[in-house]
């Protein structure tokens, strides 16, 4: 009997360790001697500057008319609105409509160059910008077209306004734009917005009118009372559909920087004016290196300069520009003269 007590005994001692060490916790990880350092943010892009040119709505015009009874500048207004809009974003900086429109006057640019890169380009280099917007508004009307109304109606809203409609319809706009690089015509980016209203109608406004009072020019498409109609309704969700997209392709757009060389023309103090403009690609904000030719090479048999050696002297930074000259601030150890090389520099801001 005692032996086996004591057997119970040494088998119980034997056990109860190895026991208590399977009921152990698991020993807890050590903490982390510090939390991980935020990622430092990255830098924000500059934004770049951009023309709206108004736009055109050459597809539509027989429509506005039968809509308003007269010709009325949609391309003009939708611009209005799209502006408005991508200020209030902040993705681009966008120039200033009077400044805009007083070139396009200046420059004689035509309702039907408005969808021509080649000529809004030519007026985008004159403002300073590497990048336009260019509209054309595809549908502007209604979404059922076959109504009763003058002539059998389909053109449009012309029955709805004569009070000759038979069935309620929506409105629904659509418009597309092109981003175009200035310098080489490129289109960066292609982007199209709809819009349609959430309400039906015999009339625009359903009921309330087109928003357009007739005669002395009264129609703003940035008016409330325009925004109130099923039309209006419809022009500002295209509008806002385009310039999300827009948005959205504003930090994918590539950097194309015009390459240039010209020459120093008058130093004053550190203001510099050089003798080239915007013809060239030159825009404000634009970095210069400013340099000093120190010798030339020269074909040993025909004489033609192959490469002139230069010392940079120093940077400017360009601040007012037009067709054939630019102004800019310059900074440098070494004082400037007449005739030393305004080149573009490396990077720039876009």
């Amino acid at each position: 009997m005692s032996r086996l007590v004591r057997l119970f005994c040494i088998s119980f001692l034997a056990i109860a360790p190895c026991a208590a060490q399977q009921a152990a916790p698991p020993a807890a990880a050590p903490a982390a001697a510090s939390a991980a350092a935020p990622a430092a943010a990255a830098p924000q892009a500059p934004k770049r500057l951009v023309a709206v040119m108004n736009f055109d709505y050459g597809t539509v015009k027989t429509v506005v008319a039968s809509i308003f009874g007269t010709d009325q500048d949609v391309g003009k207004g939708i611009t209005d609105l799209m502006v408005q809009k991508l200020v209030t974003d902040g993705k681009y900086r966008v120039i200033e409509r009077a400044a805009l429109d007083k070139i396009i006057a200046e420059q004689n640019f035509n309702n039907s160059d408005r969808a021509d890169p080649t000529s809004a380009s030519k007026i985008g280099r004159i403002l300073g910008v590497d990048t336009i917007i260019l509209g054309s508004i595809t549908k502007f009307g209604r979404d059922d077209k076959q109504i009763g109304g003058v002539g059998g109606g389909h053109s449009g809203w012309t029955g709805a306004i004569a009070g000759m409609g038979k069935k309620e319809s929506k409105a629904v706009v659509a418009i597309t734009a092109r981003l175009v690089n200035t310098t080489t015509g490129e289109i960066l980016a292609s982007v199209t917005g709809n819009g349609e209203s959430s309400r039906s109608g015999l009339m625009l406004g359903g009921g309330g009118g087109t928003g357009y009072s007739g005669g002395g020019g009264a129609f703003s498409m940035t008016s409330s009372n325009f925004a109130q109609t099923i039309l209006g309704e419809a022009v500002n969700k295209a509008v806002n559909d385009c310039a999300t997209q827009l948005d959205n392709a504003a930090g994918t757009l590539p950097i194309i920087k015009a390459t240039y060389s010209g020459l120093v023309a008058d130093v004053s103090g550190n203001t510099l004016i050089i003798n080239i403009g915007n013809k060239v690609g030159v825009r404000v904000g634009d970095a210069i290196d400013i340099s000093r030719a120190i010798r030339t090479v020269k074909d040993p048999t025909t004489g033609k300069v192959l490469k002139t050696v230069t010392n940079k002297l120093g940077s400017a930074t360009v601040t007012e520009v037009d067709a054939d000259s630019a102004t800019a601030n310059y900074s440098g150890a070494t004082p400037p003269k007449v005739g030393d090389v305004a080149a573009s520099a490396a990077a720039s801001t876009p």
